[in-house]
């Protein structure tokens, strides 16, 4: 049985970052995006490091591609050991896997699980090829369940406020699942690949299963994410824009760099 070490505290703060508080949420906002990566590679860290054998739930994309590259400078400097972490994917794209160039796993593969030489079995992740999507979803379920929890999820932020896969009007209650994916996503999903690829679906954790981590991390950078980020933190709270959905969950921390953060209000902590 894993056990918490202490109690999971949203700290190693810096005296040069801009801490902002609001509801249930906690934002970190920094001044660049090299910042923001270590700031949250810290506190994920510091999460992780509070439990023994911690389930930690990693994105694809750009935001946290800065944030793994902390992680693997640490882990070879010898100031870190993740042996012990189970690490679970968030999403992918249908009809693809880690050997396609371009998908989700391709992308973790080459960014964290290779360079830290994680094993197989330490690793779950969608299989976009099986012929059973709906059974590759219950496995990932059955995986989290039989591990005790996802204790720290890491996860990104779309341009119409999805969330992994979770298009707007995903359901509260959602779990690992097949997903349409909306017109905007696929379009600009289409960057990771050479060629144009069919993203119409994939497979993702639901919103259901990710409420249920312990601690979310989501990470946003770019004034292309601005008006996003001012939505998911000061807008109605709906299906609609997914990411608002989990201003209601106690252990939110949204990390920024400035351009993203630029349009948000003073009541909201900047």
């Amino acid at each position: 049985m894993r056990s918490v070490k202490n109690r999971l505290i949203f700290g190693l703060i810096d005296l040069n970052s801009t801490i902002n508080f609001k509801a249930n949420m906690e934002i970190f906002v920094q001044d660049n995006y090299d910042l923001l990566s270590k700031k949250a590679a810290a506190t994920l860290i510091d999460l992780a490091g509070a439990i023994s054998d911690p389930v930690v739930c990693f994105a694809s994309g750009d935001s946290p591609s800065g944030m793994y590259r902390e992680i693997i400078h640490l882990v070879k400097s010898k100031k870190l050991d993740v042996s012990s972490w189970y690490f679970i994917g968030l999403d992918e794209w249908a009809g693809m896997n880690g050997d396609d160039e371009g998908s989700c796993r391709y992308h973790l593969n080459q960014q964290l699980f290779q360079p830290l030489k994680i094993k197989h079995d330490r690793i779950c992740f969608f299989n976009g090829r099986a012929r059973e999507p709906l059974q590759e979803c219950l496995q990932t379920e059955n995986f989290i369940r039989e591990h005790g929890g996802i204790d720290v999820a890491v996860v990104g932020l779309g341009m119409n406020g999805h969330v992994g896969m979770n298009e707007p009007g995903t359901s509260l209650s959602s779990r690992s699942y097949y997903a349409d994916i909306h017109p905007l996503t696929q379009k600009t999903g289409q960057k990771y690949f050479k060629e144009e690829q069919d993203l119409s679906h994939g497979l993702t954790l639901g919103i259901g299963t990710l409420m249920e981590a312990r601690a979310v991390i989501l990470l946003a950078n770019g004034s292309n994410k601005s008006e996003i980020v001012k939505k998911m933190v000061e807008g109605e709270i709906s299906e609609e824009v997914p990411a608002t959905l989990f201003r209601n969950h106690s252990g939110l921390s949204i990390f920024l760099d400035r351009e993203a953060a630029q349009l948000l209000s003073n009541d909201s902590g900047t």
